[in-house]
């Protein structure tokens, strides 16, 4: 066929479409790959010792032993009391804000260099970060405080630790943190754009402005390509919109859509998601136990059919119900997942779903749900 457009039409359409093309790929990158943790867990920092991780095991097996029968189906025992014993903590946070609370200054600084001592003593979970306080006007000048001290303590990376940052309301408050991981760099010699940060969405402006749009898209864009991930901040979050402590949950209609703003808002742009906490630990005589466990793997099970794939962890007797949901939902799925990639159930897969089912099975790979000898190769 001859067209009977002239060269000058894809010109046209060029001048018009160029800038939105570059925005479009500079603001949807799609995910940054690699490996996902499946959870966080928030230690006080005064309570990060060399120890700790094999603490944590030795408390999660514990709590298995004195709390038969298993949370878990039999045929996962296996799999999870390795994990347990191998790999206890995917992801640290050191905890300078709601779990350690307020100090006084000497103190503070005092457990930021233990801590990061620590961590170069031995705790080398995958991943490490740590949470500061508030870039608010009353804890602001004590986060940058926390950081420096930690960092001169902790030596040159790499790797650096990420940093959480709470309580956030408004972009400008992300643009502060990006311009402070700059400044931090410069002066400590630390590789440009080296240090990352996660905002936490516990704030109802974080999630709507008062002019009407979804802060949480612009939280991103604020960050200048330094923000990792969203983390859902579950009983601040649902207490700022008035919902009473009792019903207070990741499963609760207003958390639910808080979380789905999010997913749309970093969806396409490499922000990686997180779910919440459960308060509700599993301690106490074992009916309590068993309750507790319960009710965290439920949760466990509905954030990941959700879409979320890391949560947090608050106690180390949380350990087993997010290794024994989180290896079920990935192994139940495990089977389908292969029909559909291989052309045995018979369907018509489109790209995005064959990107959908291939991120499926390296998510299960990558926390130990999965052998490599399970799924296809070439994943």
């Amino acid at each position: 066929m001859t067209s009977r457009l002239g060269d000058g039409v894809h010109a046209e359409l060029t001048a018009l479409l160029a800038p939105v093309d570059a925005e479009l790929a500079r603001r949807y990158p799609g995910d940054a790959g690699g490996r996902q943790p499946v959870h966080t867990v928030y230690v006080p920092a005064d309570r990060v010792t060399t120890d700790l991780v094999p603490a944590w095991s030795a408390a999660a097996l514990a709590a298995l032993r004195d709390n038969p029968p298993y949370p878990f189906a039999a045929d996962l025992a296996e799999r999870v009391v390795g994990k347990l014993t191998d790999e206890p903590i995917e992801d640290l946070r050191i905890d300078f804000e709601d779990g350690y609370g307020a100090r006084d200054d000497a103190e503070e600084d005092a457990a930021a260099a233990s801590a990061a001592r620590a961590v170069r003593g031995g705790v080398r979970p995958p991943f490490l970060g740590l949470r500061v306080k508030s870039l608010a006007g009353p804890t602001r000048r004590r986060a940058v405080r926390t950081l420096e001290v930690f960092l001169d303590a902790f030596g040159p990376p790499p790797p650096a630790p990420v940093v959480t940052l709470p309580k956030v309301s408004h972009p400008a408050q992300v643009e502060a943190m990006a311009l402070l991981c700059a400044r931090l760099e410069d002066a400590y010699g630390l590789p440009a754009g080296s240090l990352r940060f996660e905002a936490q969405v516990e704030t109802p402006a974080a999630v709507l402005g008062a002019d009407g749009t979804a802060t949480v898209a612009r939280l991103i864009g604020a960050a200048g390509g330094r923000c990792v991930g969203l983390h859902y901040g579950t009983y601040d979050y649902s207490a700022a919109l008035g919902v009473a402590a009792a019903q207070q949950s990741l499963a609760h209609p207003a958390a639910d859509h808080a979380k789905a703003v999010m997913q749309v808002a970093a969806a396409g742009t490499g922000v990686r998601l997180s779910d919440g906490s459960s308060n509700v630990l599993p301690v106490g005589p074992p009916s309590r136990v068993r309750a507790a466990w319960e009710l965290h793997a439920g949760l466990v099970r509905r954030s990941l059919e959700r879409g979320f794939y890391q949560g947090w962890d608050l106690h180390p007797a949380q350990l087993p119900t997010r290794y024994g949901a989180t290896y079920a939902f990935f192994r139940d799925g495990l089977a389908a997942a292969v029909d559909r990639l291989t052309g045995g159930a018979g369907t018509a897969e489109e790209p995005a779903t064959v990107a959908a089912l291939t991120g499926f099975l390296r998510r299960g790979l990558d926390c130990g749900a999965l052998d490599p000898d399970a799924v296809p190769d070439g994943l």
